[in-house]
């Protein structure tokens, strides 16, 4: 095959290929005739699904039902997951500012020379529209999910919801909180002893992560903050997320936590065994309930 890609080339290649063979002719006239054509330079446009499931429909509807119920409740609903991980350092961070002069970042993002890996994982209160943000910098993992679930709930929760016995988490269907995770579910059954509480996951279907509330209501907002702007360091990164202003008015909450979380660390059979789980008779493989082993 020929290196020259005709479905590709610019508009000098096509002119020079043109008169090559004898046609003379300037470039408005390739570009009028390739418009009148409608043809244009285009990129791949992403529009084919892939093969749903067919209980898909019935989750969606079963998220709305029981979210409605929590909130006529008054009980917290908690859109949780963990926002795209960033290397620290810097390095050129897409968007753009105003500025007399473009910042000059590294002309590679090699992780080698990054300060470190940011973990953001976010908890976005679906009643009171506000969000909350812990910054790891080790990985995400269960335990690391639930640690942020705790500092939200010292944070901004038993202020909130401090007669609250029931809580409801939408979360996607990998990572740290996947619904296939076993330490997920013995680090919550650790968290709802503690706190009391009786604690509800529904997970979004594969391949529905973006209809995920903190997706669209915080983490696009975070994103849209800090565009344009390298993340040099880790309190540059707390300082745009907490200067993030919601549509709600809010502005996002943000701390850090330094702790290491390693990756790998699975239950024992004991641990997992003892987990307090009720699991839906309706699509249990993204819908269950972990109580406490003992109440007040």
């Amino acid at each position: 095959m020929a290196t020259l890609r005709w479905t590709h080339a610019s508009l000098r290649t096509l002119v020079g290929e043109l008169r090559r063979k004898g046609i003379r002719v300037g470039r408005s006239t390739v570009q009028r005739l390739l418009r009148a054509r409608r043809y244009s330079l285009r990129v791949n446009q992403k529009c084919i699904g892939g093969p749903h499931s067919p209980e898909r429909d019935a989750q969606f509807r079963r998220i709305h039902a029981w979210q409605r119920h929590f909130l006529h409740a008054g009980w917290p609903v908690l859109s949780i997951d963990t926002k795209k991980k960033e290397p620290v350092g810097l390095f050129k961070n897409v968007g753009r500012t105003y500025r007399r002069h473009p910042r000059r970042v590294r002309d590679h993002d090699f992780r080698r020379d990054a300060d470190g890996l940011a973990v953001p994982y976010g908890i976005y209160d679906v009643g009171r529209r506000s969000g909350f943000v812990v910054l790891g910098r080790s990985h995400d993992t269960a335990a690391f999910a639930v640690a942020a679930l705790r500092a939200w709930w010292r944070a901004q929760g038993r202020r909130r919801y401090q007669h609250a016995r029931r809580w409801l988490l939408l979360a996607d269907c990998g990572g740290g909180n996947g619904s296939r995770n076993a330490a997920w579910k013995v680090q919550l059954q650790r968290l709802a002893d503690d706190l009391r509480v009786t604690i509800t996951v529904l997970h979004y279907p594969a391949g529905a992560s973006k209809w995920n509330p903190v997706e669209h209501r915080l983490f696009s907002r975070i994103s849209e903050n800090w565009a344009g702007r390298p993340l040099i360091s880790f309190p540059t990164m707390l300082q745009y997320i907490r200067g993030t202003r919601m549509a709600s008015g809010r502005r996002c909450s943000a701390v850090m936590d330094p702790r290491h979380y390693p990756k790998g660390v699975k239950p024992t059979k004991g641990q997992r065994a003892a987990v307090k789980i009720y699991e839906h008779t309706t699509l249990p493989k993204w819908g269950y309930t972990i109580g406490p082993h003992h109440r007040n």
